[in-house]
């Protein structure tokens, strides 16, 4: 019980400092409420909006893929430079420590192999399942301009549904019909489709012509995937540009994990997101840091 003998009455209430109500930083988030702007402030740094996720979720459609054969050996050593790691549950809860500190956002999608049509997914985690786990996200992959577009798009639905009512985030992965481009007409399309349906925040690819007009034509943050693996150099490079051009972070996998030098390749890559070097100078960093990491 309280001691009623010690209660003293307030005396400093700041009557001339009006309250502050700081908004919140994120792009088109401003209106969640606590809850969900806390998870993606968890997923975005606070200091420079933007993020480096790092992607090993391939396995739930390519199996034991090159470099992925062992979570546990090959990619948990990278896990302190990440901003935030993207996974499946499965392997959140193999291959993951629970002492781990970063946030997680979790591969909601699923249902198909390499070898079927992956357009044609469900929504295979449930959200009680997710909060259980603690993760700061759920992502799935929804397919404009697929066979089974209006399927993705559903299962896209229902997960922000589902979010909105616990206050988890949605991060919705645009993937690519067999029959459109990979331009910035597409992905303008894509992203601006993701997002009115109520994605908190967008995954797309990076493009050459028009990048800046798919993000200024989001109103919620865009984040680029890594795609398919190139040298490192190209693959900062892309980085450099997607950032420059109003990308808010990148979630790379390949390109990280199967670099000559993966801890040295995410490193440079977060010195691109989240210092603005230039691709030049980031190379030359990863250089540097291999280097002395072959030396010791």
């Amino acid at each position: 019980m309280a001691d009623l003998d010690d209660i003293i009455d307030g005396k400093d209430f700041g009557l001339t400092t009006p309250a502050k109500n700081d908004p919140f930083f994120l792009k088109g988030a401003g209106a969640y409420d606590w809850g969900m702007q806390n998870r993606l402030a968890r997923i975005f740094r606070p200091d420079t909006g933007r993020t480096v996720m790092l992607a090993f979720d391939h396995g739930y459609f390519q199996g034991p893929t090159t470099g992925l054969e062992r979570v546990d050996i090959n990619i948990a050593p990278l896990f302190e430079h990440a901003d935030v790691l993207m996974c499946t549950r499965g392997m959140l809860r193999t291959s993951v420590p629970a002492s781990t500190r970063k946030p997680i956002v979790m591969r909601a999608s699923g249902g198909n192999s390499i070898m079927s049509e992956l357009s044609n997914e469900t929504i295979a985690v449930d959200m009680e399942d997710a909060l259980r786990m603690n993760v700061a996200a759920m992502a799935a992959q929804v397919y404009i301009g697929s066979e089974f577009e209006h399927k993705s798009i559903t299962n896209i639905i229902n997960l922000i549904d589902r979010g909105n009512r616990v206050g988890m985030p949605t991060l919705a992965v645009t993937g690519v019909g067999k029959d459109m481009a990979r331009d910035a007409r597409y992905f303008g399309l894509a992203t601006r489709i993701a997002a009115e349906i109520g994605s908190q925040y967008v995954k797309s690819y990076y493009v050459d012509e028009g990048f800046e007009k798919v993000c200024a034509g989001c109103p919620v943050p865009i984040v680029i995937a890594g795609g398919k693996k190139i040298p490192e150099a190209e693959a900062l490079e892309v980085a450099f540009k997607a950032i420059d051009q109003g990308a808010a972070g990148v979630d790379m996998g390949r390109n990280i994990f199967r670099a000559g030098d993966p801890v040295a390749m995410i490193q440079a890559v977060s010195a691109v997101v989240h210092d603005l070097l230039p691709a030049a100078q980031a190379f030359e960093m990863y250089n540097d840091l291999a280097t002395r990491k072959a030396a010791a």
